[in-house]
């Protein structure tokens, strides 16, 4: 009979680390149970599967910087995770099994609102719909919002700086952050949170974890601006002939609206298309079929929404003498508004569901974006027969989705590892030769990191490795998430 091969000193270091996990978490804050690990371990898109170790909970940011000491003590690697709903796998362990799983869903108090400063408190696994539903009980806002409002978390948005549809106006999350808490790659827990205008006691550290997708360090909470509550909304949809047309169209209505114009999205008639046979409730807000469209919202703390009608109706009566505009509805009310912003929010979901596709989140200067769309779509469509090219979002702020349609036929799953990959390549040549980012507001993740290292600056990519190797020498926050797992720094 052979005899069971003796446990390894790596197999008793982790043993006894999860032992200790387990008596600092307990029961509802630690699980290796595959069962309750499962359905964290692939992405939103599901793309990415991997294994963990464990699954952590913490409930406090004492318990995470606990954590975090004992998983530096035993060489164990960390991935945190907030809403699970990143677009770039940058949440999801790899398949090794090596890794601890450290959710934040646990840490969700909003620990205080501060009307008079305009500032909130807010713990990292605060869901972003109850941040915002907080701040209008206080008749506050928070100036941020995204498709994913009802699941992504305050510290996955920090970790990513996500965008949104506001950001024309409001900036990214980088803009919206006043001061943060992050435990270290150590386990110590440094405290960013004075929310200080001016500060000039050397770097402004909390700018190195936003954005930092939890490579070097793991936000536990922040100190984020609210704005006083928009007493006036006017949402418009617009039809074009074109995306240059929209351009125009956006520089006009800047001039006209000045800082009551939030947002600024463009949709092809093909997104709306899907879109409206994705959603059987749904309907067209204009009569006929227009190439592009415009979705147009402004908002006030000072002006009504009848005021703001009144504006928004004589700009765009404006530029329809001028001939560029086709036709255009206001919306009657908040229900007729929020129709046509669910229209623009269910593009993705409506385009997954006719088959595979690659999902490119890029922007480019937003005086040369028409430009781009119009020459990169159909060399995109000429180099890969079969496919189609769709371009849709945030015209206003520079960044758009660019989405390739796998061929009729595609397998799903497989057309993305193939052909796909290859598609994204070239999607991601074009966008350098503009000289754009290939990645707006979604990170890196695992997804991205070999074209970031192959189009990126050398010099700045060196930078990035050496600020990763001084915060986390030994590679224990989300390796291979942003830069390569073990790169040379």
């Amino acid at each position: 009979m052979t005899e069971p091969p003796l446990p390894s000193s790596r197999d008793e270091a982790v043993a006894r680390f999860l032992l200790n996990a387990r008596n600092l978490l307990g029961d509802k804050g630690f699980t290796t149970d595959p069962d309750k690990m499962d359905s964290w371990l692939t992405d939103w898109r599901g793309r990415y599967t991997g294994r963990a170790l464990a699954l952590a909970s913490p409930a406090s940011s004492a318990q995470v910087a606990a954590l975090v000491t004992l998983c530096a003590a035993h060489g164990i690697a960390i991935v945190p995770q907030g809403g699970n709903s990143g677009m770039a796998g940058g949440a999801t362990p790899d398949a090794s099994g090596t890794a601890l799983l450290l959710s934040l869903r646990r840490l969700d108090q909003i620990r205080s609102i501060d009307a008079a400063s305009g500032q909130a408190v807010c713990e990292a696994g605060v869901v972003l719909q109850t941040l915002h539903e907080a701040a209008e009980a206080a008749r506050l806002r928070f100036p941020l919002t995204l498709g994913g409002k009802g699941s992504a978390t305050i510290g996955g948005l920090i970790a990513t700086n996500a965008g949104g549809t506001q950001v024309l106006r409001h900036g990214t999350m980088r803009a919206q952050v006043l001061g943060l808490e992050a435990v270290l790659a150590s386990g110590e827990l440094v405290d960013l949170m004075t929310p200080l205008k001016k500060d000039n006691r050397g770097f402004d550290l909390k700018q190195l974890f936003i954005g930092s997708e939890g490579t070097l360090g793991i936000v536990t909470a922040a100190c984020l601006r609210l704005l006083p509550a928009p007493i006036g909304r006017a949402t418009a949809w617009v039809g074009l002939n074109g995306i240059i047309e929209a351009r125009t169209l956006l520089r006009q209505m800047e001039r006209a609206l000045g800082e009551s114009l939030e947002g600024f999205e463009v949709v092809p008639a093909h997104c709306l298309e899907s879109v409206l046979a994705h959603q059987p409730s749904a309907r067209a807000p204009l009569a006929d079929r227009h190439a592009w469209n415009a979705l147009i919202e402004c908002a006030s703390a000072t002006t009504d929404s009848s005021g703001l009608n009144a504006m928004l109706e004589t700009s765009l009566g404006a530029a329809m003498e001028q001939g560029l505009v086709i036709d255009a509805v206001i919306a009657a009310n908040e229900t007729q508004a929020d129709a046509f912003w669910a229209l623009r929010d269910g593009i993705s979901a409506a385009e997954r569901a006719l088959g595979p596709a690659m999902q490119h989140d890029i922007s480019v200067p937003v005086d040369k974006m028409p430009e781009f769309i119009l020459a990169a779509s159909p060399a995109i469509e000429a180099e890969f027969p079969g496919t189609r090219a769709v371009a849709f979002g945030h015209l206003g702020d520079g960044n758009v989705h660019f989405h390739v349609l796998a061929p009729a036929h595609a397998v799903r799953g497989e057309w993305e590892n193939t052909h796909g990959k290859v598609v994204s390549a070239r999607v991601y040549d074009l966008v350098a030769q503009w000289g754009g980012s290939i990645s707006a507001e979604h990170g890196i993740g695992q997804m991205k990191v070999a074209e970031l290292m192959r189009l990126h600056d050398p010099v700045s990519l060196a930078l990035m490795a050496r600020v990763k190797a001084a915060l986390d020498p030994a590679d224990l926050l989300n390796p291979g998430k942003l830069l390569p797992a073990g790169a040379k720094r």
